[in-house]
């Protein structure tokens, strides 16, 4: 029984995951204890929290893993830089004394990362390397529910390699097809977001939000996908694509893309981060999508014709994008889709350990006892003991109201979402990945319309045009969403809602201001149902989640809907709460209603210092 910690560091979104056996044991990304957002940092206490989770120290591990081949990432860089020559001399010069002094000796660097975790043996410390898209495939298969599958990973970019095709089957992963850098589906996706105003490796997301304000019948809309097609672009059937690189910047720049190139091609000039959305934003970002879409769905037709097997994993960061894996799933492509829910860098780290676990120590685990796979619902992060909770309530002055029965609890958190609150839900292990699943939550009634703008105003602190998720229970989501599966626990799907719950849109719609738009009752579940009837749904299932699934009962009993909206716990800037502490500040600082921390609840109302918010709230650098 081998115990395997993975590290994923000095990038961005460090993490750590320890494996005893095969299973995973625990999973964390750093930013949750640090609070520095995507933080690039040694995980010294990501690595602290797993290896106390499993009671070990690091001279008990039998290996450590890194999440890629740091001198591969070097040779790439110094070929960049040499094949451009003399361009990007200004970035050479910052970059190379960094590789030099750093990543040159980087197991160095690593050991006194470790060092900081605690005392060790360094001679004694196996220390192993998969690559970056290796490490990725391993944490999609070997945590899913098959034990033969095709693989696809989409990210920026690995060692060389910014996606790959792969064959899982049993203890072996073949990787069967790699794109390479510069051509690259995650850095092109990555430039539309720096073009169009947001911070590239945190606002894809806010991207994706934004593509259905764009107009899908707009002849903007159609010239701007030509546009891309035909001069930034070029798309082969098999999905590889090759970059116009003359209109791009990042290869050895200090930017995405080259603005007055790209103005010139679009005809648009890039957005300023403080610059008023427009409608030709919006239909810039729909164009981008829609190309991103079509890129998904043909590398997923090569895997199947390439494997033939009937089941695909994926991961890499653009498996985040769940508006495409929607649309794959209801392309049929695949009978059965499995996305990692960490299936970014931080996930990274567990991949590179499951990867040493089945293929280097040939471990083949039992089948998992929880869930249909082995992530255990994502709920691997640290929870909190009741005296860790109680002494932190001493040290905060905070007001509980008197303890009671679960289902007392549930029944009175539930008449209070159906008034209209507002509510913190804090309970059991941290979830790893970027989703808040019904641990680190912010909750809320999908059928009150003022609801969605409420959250994004006054209690996430951030762009009143994102878009909120549905929890919903697993035996009514197809009840209420065209999903194609009763399965969707990682929110990594987004899906219609169904004809039967929409209401119909008025003839000038798409004629109207973006945020007149934004605020058209669309369904019976308005906070839920984005511009274009969709919804990015996590399915709760009793057994990885047994609390929140009774949470959706007590509701569901009280108002006929099985559903709640679902926001994870921070506000704009902040990672997702980790610790009692963090979100009783975060609950202080905002205008949340009502706060529950495993069996206790908190009334704002109650609380001392309630009317002072400002005392509360914390400086985070914006994403």
């Amino acid at each position: 029984m081998k115990r395997i910690l993975g590290i994923s560091a000095f990038y961005h979104d460090a993490a750590a995951a320890l494996i005893v056996g095969g299973e995973v044991i625990a999973a964390a990304q750093e930013e949750r204890f640090t609070r520095v957002k995507h933080t690039a940092d040694f995980p010294v206490h990501a690595i602290r929290y797993c290896l106390d989770e499993a009671g070990l120290t690091l001279d008990e591990l039998d290996a450590v893993v890194f999440y890629d081949k740091p001198m591969l990432k070097f040779e790439r860089l110094l070929e960049t830089y040499y094949r451009n020559a003399p361009r990007g001399l200004s970035s050479f010069v910052k970059a190379i004394p960094v590789w030099v002094g750093e990543k040159l000796f980087f197991r160095k660097q690593l050991r006194d990362g470790l060092s900081q975790v605690g005392p060790y043996k360094r001679r004694k410390l196996k220390m192993l390397f998969p690559s970056h898209h290796l490490s990725h495939a391993a944490s999609a298969f070997f945590a899913s529910p098959y034990s033969s599958a095709a693989i696809l990973t989409i990210d920026g970019v690995g060692e060389w390699a910014t996606a790959s095709i792969g064959q899982g089957s049993g203890n072996d992963i073949t990787l069967l097809r790699e794109m390479h850098f510069p051509d690259s589906v995650g850095l092109l996706y990555s430039a539309f977001t720096y073009y169009l105003g947001f911070k590239v490796n945190s606002g894809e997301y806010k991207l994706m939000g934004l593509a259905p304000y764009g107009n899908p019948q707009a002849e903007e809309t159609e010239r701007f996908a030509s546009l891309i097609r035909e001069q930034v672009v070029t798309i082969y059937e098999d999905g590889s694509i090759r970059l116009n690189r003359s209109l791009f910047d990042f290869e050895t720049g200090l930017r995405m893309v080259h603005d007055r190139k790209f103005k010139r091609v679009l005809g648009v000039a890039r957005r300023g981060v403080d610059d008023p959305l427009e409608q030709v934003h919006c239909n810039l970002a729909l164009a981008i999508q829609q190309i991103t879409e079509e890129i998904v769905l043909k590398m997923a037709q090569t895997a199947r014709a390439l494997t033939g097997a009937s089941a695909l994993c994926m991961a890499g960061g653009v498996a985040l994008n769940c508006v495409a894996n929607g649309k794959l799933q209801r392309a049929g492509i695949f009978e059965h889709i499995y996305v990692q829910p960490a299936a970014g860098d931080a996930g990274g780290a567990l991949g590179a350990a499951l990867a040493v676990s089945r293929m280097y120590f040939g471990e083949d685990p039992a089948p998992p006892e929880v869930g249909y796979d082995r992530m255990k619902g994502a709920y691997l992060g640290p929870s909190y003991s009741t005296k860790e909770i109680h002494r932190a309530m001493l040290r905060l002055k905070a007001v509980a109201e008197p303890r009671q029965s679960l289902d007392g609890l549930l029944d009175r958190v539930a008449a209070l979402l159906d008034e209209g609150a507002v509510v913190g839900w804090f309970q059991g292990r941290m979830e790893y990945g970027p989703r808040a699943l019904g641990n680190r939550s912010i909750l809320g009634d999908p059928r009150d319309k003022e609801m969605q703008k409420k959250l994004n105003v006054k209690i996430k602190y951030r762009e009143s045009f994102r878009p909120f998720a549905p929890s919903v229970r697993a035996s009514d989501a197809t009840t209420y969403f065209d999903l194609g599966t009763d399965r969707s626990p990682y929110m990594l799907l987004v899906a219609d809602v169904k004809s039967a719950y929409r209401k119909a849109l008025p003839a000038d719609f798409f004629d109207r201001d973006l945020m007149d738009r934004l605020y058209v009752e669309r369904s019976e579940l308005p906070a839920i149902t984005h511009l274009d009837f969709s919804a990015r749904v996590q399915t709760v299932h009793e057994e990885t989640n047994p609390r929140f699934s009774a949470l959706l009962d007590a509701f569901a009993a009280r108002t006929g809907v099985g559903m709640l909206i679902n926001t994870s716990f921070n506000v704009r800037g902040e990672p997702i709460v980790c610790t009692p502490e963090d979100a009783y500040r975060c609950f202080m600082a905002t205008e949340m209603d009502v706060l529950v921390i495993d069996d206790w609840l908190f009334l704002k109302t109650e609380q001392p210092g309630a009317e002072d918010r400002s005392a509360w709230q914390q400086a985070f650098a914006a994403d």
